[in-house]
C-alpha cells in the first residue's frame, strides 16, 4: 500500500529533488523482504550506503544479502555491469554450499523465486560516470552507456527479475534511460513525505506514529466515497461542471407554459423561437 512492487524488466525511478536514496534503498530493502534471493548492486556516486541503509533495514541479516560493487570511472562501472554474471555465479556456488552443510534452510517465501539466484539488479545514477567521465568524448560516452543498459536488459530478461535503474538528469543523454525502461516510477517530496506515482500505484496515505493514516490527495476521498455509494446503493454521479458549456444552460418555460431549451444568450432564444416571427 505505501510502496511499489518492482515488476521484471527495468523499471526507472525519476526523483524530484534530490538524489532519492532513502526511496531507492526503500525499494530494494520492500522487494527483498518480499522476495528470496540476493540483489546485486552495481553503485554510483554513493547511493549504496551503509549508512542509510542500516538505519531502515528492520533486519542486519536482510543487508547480507545485498552485494555490492561500485564503479568511480565509466569503464569501472561499465566492467562491474559485464561481470555481473561472474558475481552470480560466485554467489550461487557459496550459498548453494553453505545450504547443503547446514541441511534445509527456511521455506522459501516466494514460490516462484529461489534464494540462490538474483532477486533484484540495482544501477542507480546509471548516467552519471559516462558523462563525468572526461577521458571520454561525447560519442564514446553515449556508446559505453548504451551498451550498459543492454547489458541489463539482458539480465532482466535472462534472469526474469527487475532492473531498478535511476538517473542523475533528465536530458538528451539520459533519453535513452527512459526509452530501454520497462517501468516508469515519479517520486516527489511532499510536505507529508515521498509521493510515488507509476503506471499501476499511486501513493494515497501516509503513515503516522499512532499507526493511523493521513492522505492528501482528492483521489482518495474520490475513490473512498465511490465505494461507499456503491455499497449502500447509490449510483455514483459525475458531477455538472461548474460553467455552463455555450449550447445550452437548463431549460425555460415560454409565456404559452412550453417548455424549451434556453441557451446562453436569451435574446437568441426569442429570435429563434418558433411561432413567433423568428427565423
Amino acid at each position: 500500500m505505501l510502496l511499489p512492487s518492482l515488476d521484471d524488466g527495468i523499471t526507472l525511478l525519476d526523483v524530484e529533488g534530490g538524489r532519492g536514496v532513502p526511496i531507492l534503498q526503500s525499494l530494494v530493502l520492500d522487494h527483498l523482504l518480499l522476495h528470496d534471493g540476493p540483489a546485486f548492486w552495481v553503485d554510483a556516486n554513493g547511493h549504496a550506503t551503509t549508512t542509510t541503509l542500516a538505519q531502515i533495514a528492520p533486519s542486519q541479516r536482510l543487508l547480507n544479502r545485498i552485494h555490492v560493487a561500485r564503479g568511480f570511472t565509466a569503464y569501472q562501472h561499465y566492467g562491474a555491469v559485464c561481470d555481473l554474471p561472474t558475481a552470480v555465479n560466485k554467489s550461487i556456488q557459496t550459498s548453494t554450499a553453505d545450504t547443503g552443510a547446514a541441511g534445509r534452510g527456511e521455506p522459501s517465501r516466494d514460490e516462484d523465486t529461489s534464494p540462490h539466484t538474483p532477486a533484484l539488479i540495482v544501477a542507480p545514477a546509471v548516467d552519471a560516470q559516462y558523462r563525468a567521465d572526461d577521458t571520454l568524448g561525447e560519442t564514446h560516452a553515449k556508446t559505453l552507456q548504451a551498451r550498459t543498459l543492454a547489458q541489463l536488459a539482458t539480465y532482466a530478461e535472462g534472469y526474469d527479475i527487475p532492473v531498478l535503474v535511476t538517473r542523475n538528469e533528465r536530458n538528451e543523454f539520459t533519453e535513452p534511460v527512459a526509452t530501454v525502461a520497462d517501468h516508469h516510477l515519479e517520486c516527489e517530496q511532499t510536505r507529508m513525505g515521498p509521493r510515488v506515482v507509476g503506471e499501476d500505484f499511486e501513493t494515497l496515505v501516509y503513515p503516522v506514529d499512532d499507526g493511523a493514516y493521513y492522505q492528501t490527495t482528492f483521489a482518495y476521498w474520490r475513490q473512498l466515497l465511490a465505494a461507499r455509494a456503491t455499497q449502500v446503493g447509490v449510483e455514483p454521479t459525475t458531477p455538472a461542471p461548474s460553467t455552463p458549456t455555450p449550447e445550452g444552460v437548463g431549460t425555460g418555460v415560454t409565456a404559452d407554459g412550453e417548455t424549451v431549451a434556453a441557451t446562453a444568450d436569451p435574446l437568441l432564444d426569442a429570435w429563434t423561437a418558433t411561432g413567433t416571427g423568428g427565423r
